[in-house]
């Protein structure tokens, strides 16, 4: 373990039954580094995803983070260890506001969860909770309940829940699904501004968007880690090119 690593999950391996999801999985991620981790559906993404987040607990490998093992640690623990995420499908409080919604993520991720509501007595938190909605462009929406937002908008607002009080390791699990092309451009500039000592590791089918956005790539195929190498490299990489387009042996 160096310094240098944000991330290692090491022999990650997840078992259904019989069905081997992830299959041995080993990845070093550095500090600020944006990852890209691609694949067909049903290459075992997302259960990595879970697995790093705590939501499901591996069959075999570890999981450290800044050198800490976390692969015990539960997924509440995990949020205030610096791991976020957002899901394949938005995940957002549709009855109540975008200001409460951002609010209700400040406060998670720092601890308490008692008196939640009382967000005249906390200042500072009020304070993020504008600064996320200006970050993902929902400053003119505080006031709207999430249930009323477009899809790219409540989008917007769980990538914003997921960057309150910063985190170290931000997952990002399709954040294009569903988007417009003036959506997607919009969240290609918005992971462009993030900071760049968050560390960001993204699963996206939309190979523009994965690749623009990031600095390099992890690729699985059926469970295993087939190919890594830069967004260039994976341009050219034929094996990539016939799983994209159906054509890799099963």
């Amino acid at each position: 373990m160096t310094k240098e690593e944000a991330l290692v999950v090491e022999g990650l391996t997840r078992r259904f039954g019989a069905l081997v999801a992830v299959d041995d999985v080993t990845l070093r991620v550095a500090p600020g580094e944006r990852r890209a981790v691609l694949g067909a559906n049903g290459a075992g993404k997302t259960t990595l995803f879970n697995m790093i987040a705590g939501d499901l607990p591996p069959s075999a490998g570890s999981i450290r983070l800044f050198g800490e093992d976390i692969t015990g640690l539960s997924p509440q623990r995990r949020v205030l260890e610096g791991v976020r995420r957002t899901y394949q499908k938005s995940l957002v409080f549709g009855g109540m506001t975008v200001r409460d919604n951002l609010y209700v993520a400040v406060r998670g991720a720092t601890g308490p969860r008692l008196a939640i509501w009382t967000r005249a007595e906390h200042q500072p938190d009020r304070h993020e909770t504008d600064t996320l909605a200006d970050r993902v462009g929902l400053t003119d929406r505080l006031d709207t309940l999430a249930s009323e937002l477009s899809h790219g908008e409540q989008r917007q607002l769980e990538l914003g829940m997921a960057l309150a009080h910063p985190p170290k390791l931000l997952l990002l699990d399709e954040p294009a699904a569903g988007l417009s092309t003036r959506e997607r451009e919009s969240l290609v500039a918005m992971l462009a501004d993030l900071p760049r000592d968050l560390t960001l590791i993204l699963i996206e089918h939309d190979l523009d968007i994965a690749l623009k956005a990031v600095d390099y790539v992890s690729v699985m195929h059926n469970g295993r880690l087939l190919a890594e190498g830069t967004p260039a490299e994976i341009s050219a990489n034929q094996d990539i090119q016939d799983i994209y387009m159906g054509r890799h042996g099963k």
